[in-house]
């Protein structure tokens, strides 16, 4: 005798039902509209909230935001690419009524800017709501040119062009969170955003943003490139080198509303390889330091303990860098070359400021082997420093926890890469199944990444519910004190976790501790 299958899930807001579906033990509403599509005119204009009303169809991931493809990231066998892209999803328990208050996790998806989206398989939230009890959403924000280009300096009353738009989407998700996520369970009390690499830059970026204040109430910043962000000079230059490579004359501005998107993405691509060719270690695309909305460079205002007061959570991975140059990506300076040439752009970036010598740099990688020197220092620079300046700073305005991911399996060491940029993110979602191409488990080691998982995901979900991240629920987990400028005291999270002593000692004694604008 067949069984009558369950009726689909449905969530439901002041004007709108959601359907989704279930997926085990989770339930996900996908392809969700929080904002009107940024097409035709509003291309390159902030973005107009859309409000749901009636039943809606919640089954199939939304597009993903126009990007060239990336081996390194898999987005999914169903993605589609369209500009028509700002939509959000929600995973939460099977269950969960509406009333649940549950904690909400608001993931923002990495990809130097110009890559990714919120439905990559790696981001299927459902072990995170199932072991954390809590409702994950994920989100698309605009990339590349489309998101990060700022035309603004240009805009005239006929023809205006808005800056930072993607920060402004996200704003806008976050406040669609408020607005509706208790009809899905969650609590919009307690929100935690948090994010990874251009997505770890972000939620930084929103700890130094006034406007963000109440969106949300705890923050997780996993490798946040801080300080890769400029203000309107740069983002003049790298306007017109985009006009340039388009053939769009700074008078005819209209007519970039009418190329093809795949043109877009074609010149963002040029651009974003050409710039940090010429200045090593600098971004073509990132928020930009406008003066409005972001007020001022967020590692500084970190840094001076003058951002939003929420508890943040904050690391990044050993091995940052060897991911870059396995990709040979132009993002990253390793060679010596490049790391002398950052050196002199980083003195023309900061002359009114006494850099360390070139020499107390050094000694900081002593017993470092030569070859992998400009690995340590790149991966320091871009990653590592600024993490240190914002745990110091923002300690003195809330609780601060500071980590370094240190785990690897023995594949990923063999083969050079480590605990390199993104390794953690399989840790943190417990999506660690992997396919035939992958090697990171070919060598073994997936029972021990099992049990760092449970870690990871309980000391992140423990956080979102409003406790310290200690993961008492898991048997092996060691306690995790918060972080002060007197012990300085960083977990190390390898397949024996470790709380260790001023950890970046003397990573500081080279760098010193003043923020520096980095090329």
């Amino acid at each position: 005798m067949s069984q009558t299958p369950a009726a689909p899930p449905v969530a439901t807001t002041s004007r709108a039902s959601f359907r989704g579906t279930a997926s085990g033990a989770a339930e996900v509403f996908k392809g969700i509209r929080y904002a009107e599509a940024p097409v035709g005119e509003r291309r390159w204009r902030d973005p107009v909230p859309h409000v749901a009303r009636g039943e809606v169809d919640a089954t199939t991931f939304g597009a993903i935001a126009p990007q060239q493809t990336n081996p390194a990231l898999h987005l999914g066998p169903d993605a589609v690419q369209d500009e028509d892209c700002l939509f959000l999803n929600v995973w939460r328990r099977q269950g969960t009524s509406e009333d649940a208050g549950r904690p909400v996790m608001v993931w923002l998806h990495g990809g130097a800017y110009t890559f990714g989206s919120s439905s990559q398989p790696m981001y299927d939230g459902a072990a995170l709501v199932q072991t954390g009890d809590v409702i994950v959403v994920t989100l698309n924000y605009r990339i590349g040119a489309l998101g990060f280009l700022d035309l603004s300096s240009l805009s005239t009353p006929e023809d205006v062009f808005d800056g930072n738009l993607a920060l402004k989407d996200i704003l806008l998700a976050l406040r669609w969170v408020q607005h509706n996520i208790a009809g899905f369970g969650g609590d919009p009390e307690r929100v935690t955003v948090f994010g990874e690499s251009a997505g770890g830059g972000l939620v930084t970026t929103l700890l130094a943003t006034p406007s963000a204040e109440g969106l949300f109430h705890r923050a997780i910043a996993e490798s946040s490139p801080a300080t890769s962000m400029y203000g309107p000079k740069r983002a003049g230059e790298v306007a017109q080198r985009f006009l340039t490579e388009t053939g769009v004359e700074a008078s005819a501005l209209p007519r970039l509303r009418e190329l093809p998107a795949d043109e877009i993405v074609r010149a963002t691509m040029a651009v974003f390889a050409a710039v940090p060719t010429a200045a090593p270690g600098t971004l073509a695309f990132a928020p930009v330091v406008d003066g409005e909305l972001v007020p001022e460079a967020p590692a500084s205002v970190l840094k001076e303990g003058r951002g939003l007061a929420v508890p943040l959570m904050i690391g990044t991975n050993r091995d940052e860098a060897s991911f870059f140059r396995f990709m040979k990506s132009p993002l990253m300076p390793v060679t010596k070359d490049d790391i002398e040439r950052m050196f002199a752009d980083m003195r023309a970036e900061n002359p009114d400021v006494e850099l360390p010598s070139r020499d107390a740099v050094l000694a900081g990688y002593e017993g470092v082997r030569q070859k992998v020197l400009g690995l340590g220092i790149a991966r320091d620079i871009a990653f590592r420093l600024p993490t240190i300046w914002i745990a110091e700073g923002h300690s003195a305005v809330a609780p601060v926890w500071l980590y370094r991911f240190d785990h690897a399996t023995r594949a990923m060491n063999a083969i050079g890469i480590g605990a390199t940029h993104g390794a953690e993110l399989a840790y943190v979602w417990g999506n660690l199944a992997t396919g035939p191409k992958d090697p990171t488990f070919w060598l073994g080691g997936r029972r021990t990444a099992d049990r760092i998982s449970e870690r990871v995901r309980a000391r992140w979900t423990a956080f979102a519910r409003g406790e310290a991240p200690d993961a008492a629920a898991v048997t092996d987990a060691v306690a995790w004190p918060s972080y002060d400028v007197q012990d300085r005291q960083t977990l190390v999270i390898d397949a024996q976790d470790r709380v260790v002593e001023d950890l970046d000692a003397a990573l500081r004694a080279g760098w010193g501790d003043q923020v520096l604008a980095f090329p």
